[in-house]
Parts: C-alpha cells; structure tokens; sequence
C-alpha cells in the first residue's frame, strides 16, 4: 500500500467483507491488484475472501502466491491454516499452524482450532491446554469458553463444564457457534432438554446448518420418553471413568450376558422407534428434504 488511494481502496474491500457483500469485495479487489500486481497484502486479502466463500482450493491458491512475494504474510498464513483444518489434513494443518503461530503468537483463533483438533483425536487434555492459551489471550471469548466447557464435560468435569457455560453465555451476542458448543456440553453431561433449547438456537440462527440439524433432531430423541428409559443405566455410566466402564461392561458380559443382550436389542429398536417419531413430528410423513 504505497498511496493514499491504495489504502482508500483496500479499506472499501475490508468494509465490503465486514457487510459480508464477498463477490463485490472481490471485483473491488481484483481492481486493486492491477495497481498493485506484486503486493503481498492484495494476494493474501483476496485469498481470505475466497475462504469466506467456502472456495478453499482458490483461497490456498492466493495465500500460496502470497507467500511466495512475503514468507511471512500474516493473513496468508491464516487462510492457509483455515484451509487445512477445513479440509482435515492433519499432518499439513500441524505444520502451518506452527509457522502461524511463529509468526503471529498472538493470534488466539490458532490455539481454538488446534483445540478442535485435539478434541477430534480424543486428546482431551491438549485440547484443554491450547484452549486456556486462546483465554490468555481473549478471556471473555464466549466460543472458547463454549468450546472448554464442552471439553470438561468429555473429561468428566461436569462442576467444571456448567461452570463455564455460564461464562460462556454471559458473553454470547446470539453465535451459533457458542449454541451449538453448549449444546454438544450439555448432551455429553446428559441434560438433553438443556441440548434441546442448545441446538434450537443454533438452528434459528443457521437454519441451513447440517450439523446443527443433526443435532437438534438427536436431542430431540433423547428426549422421547422410550429412549429415556431405556437410556436410564447411561446416566450412571456417563460420570465413571473409562476404567471403570471397561471393568462393569467386563463383568455385564461375563455375568448378566443374557441381560446386556436384551439391553441392546431394546436400545436397537428403541433407537428407531424414536428416531422415526422424531423424524414425523418435524417432517411430517413425507421425506425429509435436503
């Protein structure tokens, strides 16, 4: 950015992402590079543009050819840990994300998606230390603590994962993301009802959401009083440690073998029952549509 027309212009591109008006961000952005057809801050700001139209091979392309002109380009460096977590390439992911954070050590939205990562992989406790990092940083972050209060609850910690959750919602401006977190928390204490009111958020918020759907139909079961029932033993099971499931699933099949069978053919249709129930209270007795 070398003249005041230079820093007019890339500011109208910030503000047009800011409006989420992305396609007109980038023409104005594509202008911007024929004055500036070698400038590294052009390249990497039309590389996040494509990332926030999901266009993640063409953002990977941008931030790369950043890159190439600044080695340390910030927000290249950015869409290009982005793209790898988006596309779950573990192995690439761990190595831009520490040259990210080389670079930029204070970039909290780093030690949030390593988090994700490590609660994807069932290493639990490294994703709770990357999210205190991002706390360090940000602390009142309703979606990290969201997201720390759904990791306590995966350890076990459920004092500990309301107790956030609390924080959490203390701080939240109506985010999806924050909704749908809790509601994954909440799920995994048990408090299906508290998942419910979660997820139904979420949906309000982004309807068009797969995962939120997902998740709201599956509260929505767990709340069908057949499943609870037959879901009751599960509450026990949920507040043991892995050890301890392992010793009474041990003992259930060395020594009520006729009962754990019956257990699980019950749960087997149990699940369907309620799942079909589920699926005509919403949709009705047509197919759901996509």
């Amino acid at each position: 950015m070398e003249t005041i027309q230079d820093y007019s212009a890339y500011a109208k591109v910030q503000q047009l992402i800011e409006w989420r008006r992305y396609k007109e961000a980038l023409k104005e952005a594509q202008q911007l590079i024929k004055q500036e057809p070698e400038d590294p801050d052009v390249f990497a700001l039309i590389a996040n543009i494509y990332l926030l139209m999901d266009e993640n091979d063409k953002a990977l392309h941008w931030s790369n050819e950043a890159l190439r002109r600044e080695p340390e380009q910030r927000l290249a460096w950015y869409v290009r840990v982005c793209v790898y977590y988006a596309a779950d390439k573990d192995r690439a992911f761990d190595e831009a994300v520490q040259e990210a954070l080389r670079i930029d050590p204070y970039e909290s939205h780093y030690y949030y998606l390593q988090a994700n990562m490590f609660n994807k992989k069932g290493k639990l406790k490294q994703a709770k230390a990357a999210l205190l990092q991002a706390l360090e940083i940000h602390p009142e972050a309703p979606l990290y603590l969201a997201v720390l209060s759904y990791t306590e609850a995966l350890l076990i910690h459920f004092e500990e994962s309301v107790r956030l959750e609390r924080i959490a919602l203390e701080h939240n401006m109506e985010s999806s993301e924050v909704y749908f977190f809790l509601g994954l928390a909440s799920g995994h204490r048990g408090d299906y009802k508290l998942k419910e009111t979660y997820m139904r958020n979420a949906v309000r918020l982004e309807p068009d959401n797969k995962q939120y759907q997902e998740e709201f139909l599956d509260a929505l079961q767990h709340n069908e009083l057949l499943f609870k029932i037959i879901l009751w033993p599960v509450k026990f099971l949920r507040k043991l440690k892995h050890w301890q499931v392992l010793i009474a699933w041990i003992v259930a099949m060395l020594f009520l073998r006729p009962l754990l069978i019956l257990f699980i053919v019950l749960y087997v249709l149990s699940y369907w029952v309620t799942k079909a129930t589920v699926h005509v209270k919403v949709f009705g007795w047509g197919r759901r549509r996509v």
